[in-house]
């Protein structure tokens, strides 16, 4: 690794810490072990005598040389944000970053972003090469920012992985998620990490010949592959998905595949419709990376790009 890797991962960490208002340091006393499992539970609400990470667990990672981190607000000492990941096999030279997350007080200022940059300068000079962590692809703010503001790509569609989780992220719901790779040599995370985001855009696939393989129709329900949306539009949802075009054995070009603004909300408003999504992403996504299909990016607007031809 050259020095001037580090140097920058280490500048990169310390310019984002200082935009955010906040200093990073590593966690190890049980008070702020503790502290950190109090934010946790401040975002995933989990059911009463639950938590969402053990402290006795907490404790023996961060002992034995794992990656916990905090985000104290520079102004009032307080926590806003923690991150914990643990090492996988020695000879992947990887780190799974297992939860990740601000308190409400530190939203709007990118302390989360802070956070990622710190694990990937602190993940170099331990000679990692890659982290690694799981996200929920139908939301559509953490897809951006693993995507485009981290620079990470997605390897892995997982059904189900944790199984119903009963918080009040997940809802009870099946926790299909996406196995994301953030190749920290890479050039992508560099420039995130630096600021020099790299957004994909709709309008310029649809004009460079992408297929749409999965979007809204005017209802707001999930519709799979060519459709007319004016047809579509107060079908039955069984009618609307046998409607579309299968895209799993698509053999190649570039296919636009879209998830909803807020399927947080959905699955308190309309849970039959949240589900639908899930279904219908799972059926659209998960064969086409199966059979060796490839993100390559994401649009602000809730699109992964994703590319037939890298099979």
């Amino acid at each position: 690794m050259k020095r001037d890797v580090l140097a920058e991962a280490d500048e990169a960490a310390e310019r984002s810490a200082k935009a955010a208002g906040v200093a990073i340091r590593e966690l190890e006393s049980l008070e702020d072990l503790s502290a950190a499992i109090g934010v946790f539970d401040s975002i995933w609400a989990p059911d009463s005598g639950n938590s969402s990470v053990r402290l006795d667990l907490l404790r023996a990672l961060a002992k034995s040389g794992n990656y916990a981190s905090g985000a104290y607000d520079l102004a009032s000492g307080s926590l806003l944000g923690a991150c914990v990941g643990f090492f996988g096999p020695p000879s992947h030279a990887e780190l799974h970053s297992h939860i990740a997350g601000v308190a409400g007080a530190g939203l709007g200022r990118s302390v989360g972003f802070a956070l990622k940059v710190h694990q990937r300068a602190w993940c170099l000079r331990q000679g990692v090469r890659v982290v690694a962590w799981t996200y929920d692809p139908l939301i559509r703010r953490n897809a951006y920012f693993n995507l485009v503001k981290l620079g990470a790509r997605p390897e892995e569609y997982l059904p189900n992985f944790y199984g119903a989780m009963a918080d009040a992220i997940n809802g009870g719901t099946e926790t299909d998620r996406m196995l994301a790779h953030w190749d920290l040599r890479s050039e992508l995370a560099a420039d995130a990490c630096a600021g020099t985001a790299r957004p994909a855009s709709y309008a310029a696939e649809l004009a460079r010949g992408a297929v749409v393989a999965l979007s809204a129709g005017p209802d707001g329900w999930p519709v799979i592959g060519a459709r007319e949306d004016a047809e579509l539009g107060g079908m039955p949802p069984d009618a609307r998905r046998a409607s579309g075009t299968s895209v799993s054995g698509a053999s190649g070009g570039t296919l636009l595949v879209g998830v909803p603004a807020d399927v947080e909300t959905l699955r308190v408003t309309d849970p039959p419709c949240a589900t639908a999504w899930r279904t219908a992403l799972r059926d659209v996504l998960a064969p086409l990376m199966a059979d060796g299909a490839r993100v390559t990016g994401f649009d602000r607007d809730g699109w992964y790009v994703v590319s037939a031809d890298a099979k």
